[in-house]
């Protein structure tokens, strides 16, 4: 069975990489065409939306496990039973959650957030609007679950990729003609409409024989069953993310909601890129569970913690050390001021998020969601209390050392409860094999750059002169000490077989 990790995580990564770069270059553009108060209530509605897919019962977990269960198999129909079951769910819960955002839309904005008298009928208005974007959004993400099940992330990629970096820089042009909030949120309506109906045809040509199949009773509750334990998963970390934005949104207001959330929104999409490497072991881990090969999983699941935790804590010494000069030359003065300490605390918090992302795949693709379910909502409960009380005491820096406490603290719970029990590694190999070959030097690099940036000084030149050394230690630790030699000795052949290739295209 041919999983094709490395090519599926490749376009994995770039269906989330390339739009996170236009859209990190855009946000910019977007603030000042918004104004702050704007873009503060711009982040409210798209938090509202957030929050409402609670609903997600997360039946895309199910199906990305039963499909590439069944696929291994070879049976046809109960993918078939599977898609029409997740469809029909999906096509609910988006109609549901629309017409709740629809009908409270109003009672949001006026009675519940701090927003500005002026920006009260926009808001309503664009929240309203952004019920239809949730309709819409909950069947794209379903679809979008289908070929990623089939090992095809290159369709789910490119499409992400190509839809992901149109959006900003449409929005950016929409900003410019003088349009507001309104028509932002409708250009995310058309999007999502097309995207769905690209990702609807990508189906068909996978499977040519589909065919609407409704499934059994016992085919139901399997999916509604692993779901359902997903759901908690789902439900905690939506609950979680959004419920900060929330938060300071009653009790700070939009401009310190403006603030957190670009601080914030860095931290989560450059960390989270390497979530889309890890994601595709789900349906990966679901295979090798469905043929027994634990063996072989156990390989690949250490070769790729060490490669996506050194990844990880490279970036994050680059937006932790460096975190006040990216949001001044990125931003300005004012964002770097009340946003550099979050930035840094966040982006610490993701990383050791990033580190059980791998084990709950793995345990979930073993068969086990009670066990991320049972912890995502001990944490989300946990966390609440502990950010809300931040907010209330400490403001949006508050906020940050709230998820840096809850993600140390239960990351390092779950990582330790699941290893040797429903993932089939031990503890001990993780640490040695998984996570010290690449964090022991990141450690030492993180300690050199902090010392020279406080030394030398806030300068473009000398901020320039710091980062380069340090991507460049990171780099030569990366190739010396984390790399495995195969696969060092497999890139150099096939650099030289490149390079041997373009000398006889040139001759």
């Amino acid at each position: 069975m041919k999983l094709r990790l490395a090519r599926n995580a490749w376009f994995n990564l770039l269906g989330a990489a390339v739009p996170a770069l236009v859209m990190l270059g855009t946000v910019p553009l977007v603030v000042r065409g918004l104004g702050e108060a704007g873009y503060g209530v711009y982040a409210l509605v798209t938090a509202i939306v957030g929050y409402f897919a609670v609903m997600d019962i997360n039946l895309t977990a199910g199906s990305v496990k039963y499909i590439a269960q069944h696929r291994a198999n070879g049976d046809a129909g109960r993918i078939f039973e599977t898609i029409s079951f997740g469809l029909a769910t999906y096509a609910g819960i988006g109609l549901l959650g629309a017409l709740g955002i629809h009908a409270s839309a109003a009672w949001l904005v006026d009675a519940v957030f701090t927003v500005p008298p002026a920006l009260h009928q926009e808001a309503t208005s664009t929240l309203r609007l952004a019920a239809l974007a949730f309709l819409f959004g909950q069947v794209q993400i379903y679809l979008n679950s289908v070929p990623q099940s089939l090992m095809r992330y290159d369709i789910s990629g490119r499409l992400e990729m190509v839809f992901g970096a149109l959006l900003p820089l449409a929005t950016v042009g929409v900003l410019a003609l003088g349009h507001g909030l309104f028509e932002v949120i409708l250009l995310r309506v058309l999007a999502s409409a097309i995207h769905g109906l690209l990702l609807w045809r990508a189906i068909r040509r996978l499977l040519p024989a589909w065919q609407w199949r409704w499934p059994g009773g016992g085919a139901r509750a399997a999916l509604l069953r692993f779901s359902g334990w997903s759901f908690l998963s789902r439900f905690a970390a939506l609950s979680y993310a959004h419920a900060d934005k929330l938060v300071i949104g009653a009790l700070v207001g939009v401009a310190g909601l403006a603030y957190f959330a670009v601080a914030a929104t860095l931290a989560n999409r450059v960390l989270g890129l390497s979530f889309r490497l890890s994601a595709v072991f789900f349906p990966a881990a679901s295979a090798l569970a469905a043929r027994g090969e634990l063996a072989r999983l156990d390989g690949v699941y250490l070769k790729a913690t060490r490669y996506v935790a050194y990844l990880n804590g490279a970036i994050l010494v680059l937006l932790a050390v460096f975190a006040h000069q990216i949001l001044d030359y990125w931003m300005d003065e004012t964002f770097a001021r009340h946003g550099a300490t979050v930035l840094a605390l966040m982006a610490l918090s993701q990383f050791v998020d990033s580190l059980t992302s791998l084990p709950s795949l793995v345990n979930d693709g073993m068969g086990h969601p009670r066990v991320s379910g049972l912890f995502a909502v001990v944490r989300a409960l946990a966390g609440l209390g502990v950010v809300g009380a931040g907010v209330a005491g400490w403001g949006i820096d508050g906020a940050a050392w709230g998820h840096l406490a809850m993600s140390l603290v239960f990351a390092t719970a779950f990582i330790a409860y699941v290893h040797g029990r429903t993932v089939p590694t031990s503890l001990g190999r993780l640490l040695v094999h998984g996570y010290l070959p690449g964090l022991a030097g990141i450690a030492l690099v993180a300690i050199a750059a902090s010392t020279a940036d406080m030394l030398l000084g806030d300068s473009l030149h000398a901020f320039m002169a710091i980062m380069a050394a340090t991507v460049l230690l990171l780099a030569l630790h990366g190739a010396l000490f984390v790399v495995e030699r195969d696969d060092r000795e497999r890139a150099w052949a096939r650099l030289k077989t490149r390079c041997q290739l373009a000398r006889a295209r040139a001759g």
